[in-house]
């Protein structure tokens, strides 16, 4: 069976350097990972203090990429976010001056602070990858990540997101704190001199290996597979889940489905492997899938969670068992 280990080479030098920084957070640098090789964006919920801004500084380090933070806040304008055109008096003429989003990791901090106006700002350039200022479309750089974060401990002064903004993240990734052993040696780390990240590859190669992930074989089953999961989140009586139902307002789109069977193909090669196996469509599932559910009054009454329901329909859908490699591929 063939493996990509030689290619996905690269990916493990990068994760070497983030982790010579980052304590723990195994599940948010390997997401990290997968958004940045799918061509992703990324939410990640946690309270403040877990190193989710500084991960991503880390991850930008090591990538050679461009690298903008911004902070968000309630006065924030559009503007702040993709530039705007400004009049020059001495030669009477326009100029445009852009924001932070042209960048190739963009992180939007505590993204929830921000009016909707501003938050809708964002949802050309994470889609479309461009910008439109005046009447003029601007391109941004390639490859291009969005990561922004959220405090769920506050609700004073925040605008909950969207769901049109929501649907547009390929994942939303929760995270916890760390354990004792692991807090000892991150205060161990902090309180030394810290480690300069060495950058290993550049966009170039970034964008090289995306493409490489673009050939990652998905068997028809797996696909089905993702399928069925997300139209369990839908119809719950599909997996004979008919007590779930209550709970959910709406399931999620198609989107959730497309997202699956991308990110499942970065994380098979991250894991070294030229083909998907059900293992990546499970393990990505609830980050896949959490952030798109709108659950009914019931269940926040009765503080059911996203993931409450999500552990129980994947359980619920049947695993595809057989062989998921591309055998004419292999054989040749």
């Amino acid at each position: 069976m063939e493996t990509n280990n030689n290619h996905n080479k690269p990916m493990e030098k990068v994760l070497y350097e983030v982790k010579k920084i980052i304590v723990g957070q195994d599940i948010l640098l390997e997401r990290l990972i997968v958004a940045l090789l799918a061509r992703g964006h990324i939410l990640v919920e946690g309270v403040p203090g877990l190193a989710k801004t500084m991960a991503i500084k880390t991850l930008a380090a090591s990538i050679g990429g461009a690298f903008q933070r911004i902070q968000f806040t309630p006065d924030l304008v559009p503007a702040d976010l993709i530039g705007t055109r400004i009049y020059n008096q001495k030669n009477s003429e326009f100029t445009t001056s852009f924001g932070p989003v042209f960048t190739n990791l963009l992180l939007a901090d505590e993204i929830n602070r921000a009016p909707a106006k501003v938050q809708s700002a964002l949802l050309e350039v994470m889609q479309e990858r461009q910008v439109t200022i005046g009447r003029e479309t601007h391109q941004v750089p390639d490859p291009f990540l969005v990561m922004a974060t959220q405090n769920p401990i506050e609700s004073e002064g925040t605008y909950p997101l969207p769901e049109a903004q929501v649907d547009r993240f390929m994942l939303k990734v929760l995270v916890g704190y760390p354990s004792q052993t692991e807090e000892f040696v991150i205060v161990e780390r902090m309180i030394a001199a810290l480690q300069k990240v060495q950058q290993v590859i550049d966009t170039r190669q970034l964008l090289e290996l995306q493409k490489a992930v673009d050939q990652i074989y998905v068997d028809p089953s797996l696909i089905e597979y993702a399928v069925q999961m997300v139209s369990a989140t839908r119809s719950p009586h599909l997996v004979g889940k008919s007590n779930l139902a209550s709970f959910l307002m709406f399931g999620a789109s198609p989107r959730a489905s497309i997202n699956l069977i991308l990110a499942a193909r970065a994380l098979a090669f991250v894991r070294g492997r030229s083909y998907v196996l059900p293992q990546e469509v499970h393990d990505l599932g609830p980050d896949v899938i959490r952030h798109r559910l709108v659950l009914s009054y019931e269940a926040l009454a009765d503080n059911v969670s996203p993931d409450n329901l999500l552990n129980e329909i994947i359980q619920a859908v049947p695993v595809p068992e057989g062989s998921f490699y591309d055998r004419d591929r292999v054989l040749s």
